[in-house]
């Protein structure tokens, strides 16, 4: 009786313990899922951050040297309109953003013209909101053109940096924001690397620059106010609302549209009129009008992939890059010691600014 009450007791333990092997397997087996998932997920990100940098080097770069070079090439014929251009670019931003949420709704077009009815035309106020920064934004792509047409681009990529200095006073007056020390340093920095670029010794331009730098120093400044108070502005009554970045920017398509049109009929229309809205077009002009266009929504598109330190990086290498192609193709610029010494500032002013210190963990004693 015993020997049976002994046999059974082992066959039970010898149950428990397969139990706790098999137990044990299973979860091996489960952390290892898990631990190949987070590295395929860690993989993707890694990806999808360097396709950000890129993309963000791209745009920032090609936009900037593309419509410098546009407005400085020898043409035989009249040079195009930047207005027309701001206009172009305004419409192709809003039939983009339209053509997306079509295909949201899976490209049934009732769908679509019911949201579209619902959240542009039956809320009124909340579409009329967006014509203030439109307005602005529209203003600042026309200042942008007058700046390249009078600045190199190594010399506007430096200061159109100051849109951080703006964008953050703005940010303090009209949403209440205090800055941290490392900002106001950063601040400093910015400003005064950007003084040094802009210091008569700090970039020697070649005899066949075009252009008069102080006009293009004036529109950059403009173009910096602007900039951070429609962006400072944007952000204050996009607070709390649940509409798609997508449907925003056709809201602000069809402002920025009208606005740029009028502009287009204050500005020239006596030319518009006697050699038409597309003169003076070729390639080049038209890779302008869609790297403006379409550029700033793939940005928007990648944006939430790039962390401060990326957008750091993309700001760097695209000072880099404008300055060694404005040097060695487009031959307009000759840098400086000065010219150096404040673009490595605003350089570094720009990673400062978007360095986030990290809180002190709470030890608890055991």
């Amino acid at each position: 009786m015993n020997e049976v009450s002994h046999s059974n007791h082992n066959v039970h333990k010898d149950k428990q313990v397969a139990h706790v092997t098999r137990s044990v397997h299973l979860l091996f087996r489960g952390d290892a899922q898990v631990c190949l998932q987070t590295s395929t997920t860690s993989t993707m990100s890694a990806i999808l951050k360097r396709l950000s940098l890129g993309v963000l080097v791209l745009q920032t770069t090609g936009l900037v040297l593309c419509m410098r070079y546009s407005r400085t090439l020898p043409a035989v014929g009249p040079l195009y309109l930047a207005s027309s251009a701001v206009l172009l670019s305004e419409v192709l931003k809003m039939l983009t953003c339209l053509l997306i949420i079509y295909k949201e709704h899976r490209f049934i077009l009732s769908a679509t013209y019911l949201n579209l009815l619902e959240e542009i035309v039956h809320r009124p106020l909340d579409t009329l909101k967006l014509a203030v920064p439109s307005a602005i934004y529209t203003l600042q792509n026309n200042l942008l053109y007058v700046a390249l047409s009078n600045l190199d681009a190594a010399t506007y990529q430096v200061t159109y940096q100051l849109k951080i200095l703006t964008t953050a006073l703005f940010t303090v007056v009209m949403l209440k924001r205090k800055l941290a020390w490392h900002h106001c340093l950063s601040l400093s920095l910015l400003t005064l690397g950007v003084i040094f670029v802009q210091f008569p010794a700090g970039s020697v331009a070649r005899p066949e620059s075009h252009g008069t730098p102080l006009v293009g120093l004036f529109a950059v400044l403009l173009a910096c106010f602007s900039s951070g108070f429609a962006g400072v502005y944007f952000e204050r009554i996009l607070k709390g609302s649940r509409q798609s970045v997508w449907l925003r920017n056709i809201q602000m398509g069809l402002f920025g549209s009208f606005f740029a049109l009028v502009g287009v009929l204050v500005r020239d229309w006596e030319q518009v009129h006697k050699a038409g809205l597309l003169q003076g077009y070729n390639s080049l002009t038209w890779i302008v009008v869609i790297l403006q266009a379409v550029g700033g929504l793939v940005v928007a598109a990648v944006i939430k992939y790039a962390d401060n330190i990326l957008k750091g990086f993309a700001t760097s290498l695209s000072i880099v890059l404008s300055s060694l192609i404005s040097y060695m193709l487009l031959q307009d610029f000759m840098p400086s010691m000065l010219f150096t010494i404040g673009a490595l500032l605003v350089i570094g002013a720009t990673f400062l600014y978007g360095y986030e210190p990290k809180e002190p963990s709470n030890l608890v004693k055991i």
